[in-house]
């Protein structure tokens, strides 16, 4: 169901025009896990996709609490076709595809003369390739429908050249042009294609590096704002770019950092 834009006050209440959006999240944790609770509780009915079943039962006990239209799907997205398939069943549980929202990412910090080329492989898998099955298959539904909004999930190591962060930085800058490359194609179709780049925040993927000693500190204070950021800050961004007022917006990499990015 396309989300109208309308200034009617039978709408106040739901100024996003999210209220009955169908939803498909990648990623049940961290970000994916909080940015699906808000879509939920905006009036989205909302899929949510993992690999990690358990990841998928601590959001859909989340989620049933709040009393919303949900569906968990469990699948591995680095698998040619998964992609596809998961669109597939994602429009028959919910009566359609409005919104995606990809949100699976793994890192490995070392120097690049470290890295195997299977190692190289598998995070260009997770973090890019399985954007590209997802939203094209999304894209084709969202193409032919004349609506849609797709979003993924981008870093500020897209931009800058942070050290041991080489695979992980090129699926990133990856992203970002892969969106704007869609952005283009699509935008003639009334779909949008936008990144969301956050900077240092903490999630299960940095929370390892966190822990160590002297880590959180040096985060901070390369973040003009002196703090790391939290999913929750992920969320309001990605609500407004699948909103009824982001129609105007495409091939948009939007940084969510602290000012991380000014520095």
């Amino acid at each position: 169901m396309p989300i109208e834009t309308t200034n009617d006050a039978s709408m106040q209440t739901d100024w996003l025009g999210l209220n009955g959006a169908r939803v498909l999240i990648a990623g049940a944790g961290g970000i994916g896990g909080a940015c699906a609770v808000a879509y939920a509780e905006a009036g989205a009915s909302v899929a949510i996709v993992d690999r990690d079943q358990r990841a998928l039962d601590m959001i859909g006990v989340e989620l049933a609490a709040l009393g919303v239209r949900y569906e968990l799907l469990q699948a591995d997205l680095t698998v040619h076709g998964e992609g596809a398939r998961v669109v597939t069943e994602a429009i028959a549980v919910l009566g359609g595809l409005d919104v995606l929202l990809h949100a699976v990412g793994i890192n490995d910090r070392r120097p690049i003369l470290e890295f195997t080329e299977d190692e190289w492989d598998r995070i260009l898998q997770v973090n890019l390739s399985s954007v590209f099955g997802l939203a094209q298959a999304a894209g084709r539904h969202m193409v032919a429908q004349k609506f849609g909004r797709i979003l993924a999930l981008s870093s500020v190591s897209g931009l800058l050249a942070h050290h041991s962060h080489g695979p992980y930085a090129a699926s990133k800058g990856g992203i970002n042009q892969l969106l704007r490359v869609m952005a283009r194609e699509w935008a003639v179709s009334g779909v949008t294609v936008n990144a969301l780049a956050p900077g240092y925040i903490e999630t299960p993927l940095t929370a390892g590096e966190l822990a160590k000693p002297g880590k959180r500190e040096d985060l901070e204070s390369l973040v003009p704002a002196g703090r790391l950021g939290t999913p929750d800050e992920l969320t309001g961004p990605a609500l407004f770019l699948s909103s009824r007022h982001a129609g105007f917006i495409t091939g948009h990499v939007m940084y969510i950092d602290g000012g991380r990015t000014l520095v």
